[in-house]
């Protein structure tokens, strides 16, 4: 081997450079990685109580001396208004404040670690009051196979990689505009089914129809990897980086798949549902176990992603072409005597 000329170590960056910026980039995964799941607690979680007008409010002045600005209390007229609120997501769970037999409605395929929180807080409530503590029905359970919900919220991951790596392995392995949108639109047509088939027949992380959960993962990659193509075909290989690390280090701690949005530092968690992971978590819950409650919103989200980035591949091509013909143009014309 060779070795290096003095211009080639004159053009390589100094030891300390790699090493600070190898620093600051580890630094910060640990806090994108970390800082959402540390900080992770009630904020304005929407609850709904069922039961006469002054133990409602009883009951929403103990939950904010519990936890100050961690719920938003909705009152309800009975049990089942209560359960009618949870199917629609419109709340995470509810109270329900009967003297003969108290209640508390959770509902763990919203999201287990809010169902885990209402069932700890009415204990510890109940206790304090000197009261037995109430019954705990999980209103939209998990399925049996995945009690805890781990493979749903481990499936954000790959999700997103997904995305990144076929809008990386399109850019670096297929010639040609249209043919690199028709590969990332195909796999993420192909990519959205065997995922769900994983996720739905293998692990048993989700329920409801096979082919609208496919859907809805495939939308979300399609998103993703027609975006970071359309940023790569605009800005080359920056635009590619700047589009992934927008992906993973924003879209998938912020997806609230392991938790909820409203249990995320304020203002990230509504952040983290208008970039595709948090929005197909959202959708896919919804789908899969609540029959399309509360999906519409994020399925636009989805959508726009969708039509972003057809419009910024769109962009790409526009620019190739003019590029291909401003030279043609410019030609010098053969000079006669």
């Amino acid at each position: 081997m060779s070795e290096p000329t003095v211009a080639e170590e004159s053009r390589r960056p100094p030891v300390v450079a790699v090493v600070t910026l190898l620093t600051a980039l580890l630094t910060v995964l640990l806090i994108a990685f970390a800082w959402p799941a540390a900080r992770s607690e009630p904020r304005d979680l929407p609850i709904a109580v069922a039961g006469p007008q002054q133990a409602v409010a009883q009951m929403q002045g103990g939950l904010e001396q519990a936890m100050p600005g961690g719920f938003e209390v909705t009152a309800v007229q009975d049990r089942a208004a209560a359960v009618k609120a949870i199917e629609n997501r419109d709340v995470y769970g509810a109270v329900v404040l009967d003297p003969q037999s108290p209640e508390v409605l959770t509902a763990s395929a919203g999201g287990p670690a809010v169902a885990q929180i209402l069932t700890q807080l009415s204990s510890r409530m109940a206790a304090q009051n000197q009261e037995a503590a109430p019954k705990v029905t999980d209103v939209v359970p998990l399925p049996q196979d995945d009690p805890r919900g781990a493979g749903l919220a481990a499936g954000a991951l790959p999700l997103v990689l997904g995305g990144i790596i076929a809008a990386a392995g399109l850019t670096q392995l297929v010639k040609g505009g249209s043919r690199r949108m028709a590969g990332a639109v195909t796999f993420a047509v192909t990519g959205g089914l065997a995922l769900t088939a994983v996720l739905q027949y293998w692990l048993g992380s989700l329920e409801g129809n096979y082919w609208v959960n496919a859907s809805v993962i495939a939308l979300s990659i399609g998103a993703i990897s027609l975006t970071l193509l359309g940023l790569e075909w605009l800005f080359g290989r920056v635009g590619l980086a700047v589009g992934a690390a927008t992906m993973m280090l924003l879209g998938n701690p912020l997806s609230g798949l392991t938790s909820a949005p409203e249990m995320l530092p304020s203002g990230w968690g509504a952040l983290g549902q208008l970039l595709p992971p948090g929005a197909a978590g959202t959708a896919l819950r919804s789908v899969s176990f609540f029959d399309g409650a509360g999906s519409a919103g994020p399925f636009l989200v989805l959508t726009c992603w969708f039509v972003a980035g057809l419009v910024l591949c769109g962009l790409g091509a526009m620019r190739s072409r003019t590029r291909r013909v401003v030279p043609a143009r410019h030609e010098a014309s053969p000079v006669t005597v």
